[in-house]
């Protein structure tokens, strides 16, 4: 059995997205945003967010896969399933927003942004819940920013460990790990 010790609290979970909600919305009050939401992680944190945010927003998914297994990043980053936005498909001249679960080494949403800005948006911005700065590999640049969490394996609100763990309501560490 495995044994978890919390990080951060649901309850400070639901304060921070809530914060980053009001500040969103200032900032995309007349633009009816893209949200882009990179799976699996970020879907918990995703609608949590748009149910707070109250404006008018398009959301998709990206799926993308690292070459690697377990907990460490692996710089081999291919696109399983691409943005499939309804309005005529374009992201041209688009407000983009990426909603990341976290920003870990940064290959993979490098990787993401990259790509989006190839294809020309108005803006592109990304919001992270957590952000774990002590492992980045590459810079990327984060907009919006929820909580920075030390350089241990955390699990909960949508974060897994081999598809385990999602469902904790709290970010949690497991003890073994620490």
């Amino acid at each position: 059995m495995n044994k978890l010790k919390v990080l951060i609290t649901r309850e400070e979970i639901e304060r921070k997205v809530a914060e980053l909600a009001d500040e969103l919305r200032r900032d995309y009050q007349d633009k009816y945003p893209l949200l882009i939401g990179a799976l699996k992680g970020s879907f918990v944190f995703m609608s949590d967010l748009i149910r707070k945010l109250d404006i008018p927003v398009e959301i998709d998914f990206v799926r993308l896969s690292s070459y690697s297994a377990g907990k460490e990043p692996s710089d081999k980053i291919k696109q399983v399933h691409g943005v499939k936005t309804s309005i005529r498909g374009r992201i041209k001249g688009r407000h983009v927003l990426v909603i990341e679960d976290i920003v870990d080494s940064g290959l993979t949403t490098r990787f993401l942004l990259d790509r989006l800005g190839r294809r020309k948006p108005a803006s592109l911005k990304l919001c992270t819940m957590f952000d774990k700065p002590s492992r980045r590999v590459t810079e990327v640049p984060i907009d919006y920013r929820g909580f920075t969490v030390p350089d241990v394996f955390v699990i909960g609100y949508g974060l897994d460990l081999d598809e385990k763990f999602r469902h904790l309501p709290d970010l949690c560490v497991l003890e073994d790990q620490e």
